[in-house]
Parts: C-alpha cells; sequence; structure tokens
C-alpha cells in the first residue's frame, strides 16, 4: 500500500511538472519566409496638431503570390499590430506611439478630486525577443498559425514611404 501511495505521487508530480513546463514555451520562428518579399521599411509619424498621435508604419512588400498563406500580426519594437492588406504587393502594420500624446492626469490634494484618472498601460509583451531593426510576422498556412523573421528593416522619411504607389518613373 505503501509503495502504491509513493508510486501515485510520483506520477502526480511528474504529470503537474510537464503542465507547467508547456505555459512558459514561446512560439517558434520559421527558418524563412514563406513568400519572397521586398525591402521591408518603416517610416515613422507624428500628427500636425498638437497632442493628434504618432506612430510607426511597417511596410512589407512582397514579391510573390500570397497563394494560401494569409498574413496576420507582425511584432516590431515590443509592440504587435494585425498587419493590413494595401494591395497585391503590400501590407501595413501600424503601430501607436506615445511622442505626440496629451497626459490626461488630475493630481489634487481631495479626496475625490483624482476620480477621473485613466490607470496607466502596461506595456505589451510580446513573445519574442527582437533587435531594433528586426520584426517577427505571424501567418496563417491552412489552419495552422506559423511564424517568420524579418531582418535589416531600415528607416525610410520621404514621399515614397507615404505614396508608395504614386513613385514617378
Amino acid at each position: 500500500m505503501k509503495l502504491l501511495k509513493q508510486t501515485l505521487l510520483i506520477f502526480l508530480i511528474a504529470i503537474l511538472m510537464m503542465s507547467f513546463s508547456q505555459c512558459a514555451s514561446k512560439p517558434k520562428l520559421e527558418k524563412g519566409a514563406p513568400l519572397e518579399l521586398g525591402n521591408v521599411y518603416f517610416s515613422e509619424w507624428v500628427a500636425g496638431a498638437r497632442y493628434g498621435g504618432s506612430g510607426i508604419n511597417l511596410f512589407i512588400p512582397m514579391q510573390s503570390s500570397l497563394n494560401n498563406i494569409q498574413l496576420d500580426t507582425v511584432y516590431f519594437r515590443g509592440k504587435q499590430a494585425k498587419l493590413e492588406r494595401i494591395n497585391d504587393t503590400l501590407c501595413v502594420g501600424r503601430f501607436e506611439t506615445d511622442k505626440n500624446k496629451p497626459l490626461d492626469i488630475i493630481m489634487s490634494n481631495e479626496p475625490y478630486g483624482e476620480y477621473g484618472n485613466n490607470a496607466p498601460k502596461i506595456p505589451e509583451k510580446i513573445p519574442f525577443e527582437l533587435k531594433e531593426d528586426e520584426c517577427a510576422v505571424s501567418y496563417k498556412n491552412g489552419s495552422k498559425t506559423k511564424f517568420f523573421k524579418i531582418t535589416n528593416i531600415v528607416k525610410k522619411q520621404d514621399e515614397e514611404t507615404l505614396f508608395p504607389a504614386s513613385k514617378p518613373q
């Protein structure tokens, strides 16, 4: 009976340890992109009006067709954004930044004077460790979600990033 209890206890501890080990697993990045990409670049923008907002647009030009692949989310500089398909050859991820946002905090010595303040935003945690010039893209191939990494992303800040289709030939 004592042997049975010890065996059962060891078995339960092993199952518990295996269940916790699965919680910390990070998504696996594929070795290469599932389609041929052009030079990926980003541009930063700030609204012309005070407190109008700011952000980063990440452009992913595609040189081959998507076939059964559906690009979904991009992870860049500690943030994530849904990818928006502009046309057959370009996807854009739009990230908000805090450069041109108002501080809407009321400081008061009255007990209920600070009632309307919003709680601070907790930064998002992305499942990848990326450098400043890298991003990860999630895509669906059939029903499976997979990830790949893009490196050497450059910053562009000219008319080409604002209107990529209208560049004179």
